[in-house]
């Protein structure tokens, strides 16, 4: 990865004006690694620090999101540019992915693979409202495959592949 953080959560927008952030969950296990307490380092796309770590005074869920305080901010106006920031862990505060699992960042370059062929490659995991869509080089064409255990089957870390089953039709759109 290039980087000494894994990207846990990236920022949504502001809430309220005492300085909570809404926040976008990508860990499974939230409710550890977002614990008051705890701290995230806002990071680039590669996980290299762009500003101090954030020390979590208050955590928890929100819709289908999560409500952060951080103790080192007091107002809104103080988190109105971060939008689409990242926030990140050191790796060795996170489970090691198993079995039909991996890391965001491992996802790119992974052969997108149907019925036992290469159908294309992975570009990145888009996270959208509507939920998360794999983006696919398929022949030179991106192509967008929701990201749903119906059609993502499997993930495998070591072969680096992503077995998928879409509906029929969607790979030539």
């Amino acid at each position: 990865m290039g980087g000494a953080f894994l990207a846990v959560a990236r920022f949504r927008k502001p809430h309220g004006l005492k300085g909570e952030a809404v926040c976008w969950v990508l860990t499974d296990e939230p409710e550890r690694v977002l614990a008051a307490g705890g701290t995230v380092t806002p990071v680039d796309d590669g996980g290299r620090p762009v500003a101090p770590p954030l020390v979590i005074e208050r955590s928890r869920p929100y819709h289908r999101q999560w409500l952060l305080k951080f103790r080192e901010i007091d107002e809104r106006s103080a988190l109105e540019a971060w939008s689409g920031t990242l926030l990140g862990v050191p790796e060795e505060r996170l489970r090691t992915p198993d079995g039909n699992e991996a890391y965001v960042h491992e996802l790119p370059g992974m052969a997108a693979v149907m019925h036992g062929e290469v159908v294309g490659v992975v570009r990145e995991l888009l996270d959208v409202p509507g939920g998360n869509l794999l983006a696919l080089d398929v022949d030179g064409r991106e192509v967008l495959v929701p990201f749903r255990r119906s059609i993502v089957r499997r993930v495998d870390r070591d072969a680096r592949r992503v077995e998928i089953e879409p509906p029929e039709g969607l790979l030539e759109l």
